[in-house]
C-alpha cells in the first residue's frame, strides 16, 4: 500500500549529523521501507524539521524532489566510499555548492547593538534551499573520523549515525527503535529451550 500523507511516517532524527539525518530520510527495509521525500513539499517540511529552513516558507521550489535524491544518492555513494578509502565522484554535491551557494553579509543588529554576519540564499530554488545540507555532508567528509560513522547493527535497519558517546561503542540507531528490540531477542535467543525455573 502506497503511503499517504496520513499513514506516512515522521521522519527520524537519530543519526547525530545532519548529513546522515539527509542520508537516512530513506530507511528500512521491505514492507518496513520509508521513503520521507515522497514529493516537493515532504522534502521542504524536512528541511524545515532539520532547522536548515525558516518554518515561514510555505512553497517548496520545483524539482526539489528530483534534486534532493539526486544529493541523497551522492551523498551516501560518498560516505560509503570514504569508509572503505575509495574514490568517489562528488557530481551532485558539488553542483548544489555552486549553484546554491548563500551570500553572506555583515549586518548591524540593533538589539545586541553589535555586528553579526547574515546568510542569505541567493534564489528560492531547489538547489538553494539544499546547499545547507551539502555543507553538512562537506563537514562530515571532511571533519568527522569515520570510523565513528556506524550503521545500526540491527538485522532489518539501515539508519546510519555518528557515534558521539564517550566509549564510541555505541551499537543502535536508537535504543527506543532497535536497541532495546535486539536485546530482548538476543535474550530470548539465549534462553530458548532453557528450563523454566
Amino acid at each position: 500500500m502506497p503511503e499517504t500523507a496520513k499513514t506516512q511516517k515522521p521522519p527520524l532524527f537519530v543519526a547525530d549529523d545532519l548529513a546522515l539525518d539527509f542520508i537516512n530520510s530513506e530507511f528500512g527495509v521491505g514492507r518496513a521501507h520509508r521513503e520521507c521525500f515522497t514529493d516537493d513539499g515532504a522534502v521542504l517540511d524536512w528541511l524545515k524539521l532539520a532547522g536548515v529552513l525558516p518554518d515561514e516558507i510555505d512553497t517548496a521550489p520545483a524539482g526539489l524532489k528530483e534534486l534532493a535524491l539526486q544529493l541523497r544518492d551522492n551523498a551516501k555513494s560518498l560516505v560509503d566510499a570514504a569508509k572503505q578509502g575509495k574514490l568517489a565522484e562528488a557530481a551532485v554535491v558539488n553542483h548544489v555548492l555552486q549553484a546554491g551557494r548563500a551570500s553572506r553579509e555583515l549586518e548591524w543588529d540593533s538589539a545586541s547593538r553589535s555586528f553579526k554576519v547574515v546568510r542569505r540564499r541567493l534564489r528560492e530554488d531547489a538547489a538553494s534551499f539544499l546547499e545547507p545540507i551539502a555543507q553538512a555532508v562537506v563537514k562530515l567528509l571532511t571533519d568527522t573520523p569515520l570510523d565513528l560513522v556506524r550503521q545500526c547493527e540491527a538485522h532489518d535497519c539501515t539508519l546510519m549515525f555518528h557515534d558521539k558517546t564517550k566509549s564510541h561503542r555505541r551499537r543502535w540507531c536508537s535504543m527506543s527503535l532497535c536497541g532495546n528490540r535486539m536485546k530482548v531477542a538476543a535474550f530470548r535467543s539465549r534462553n530458548h529451550g532453557a528450563p523454566l525455573k
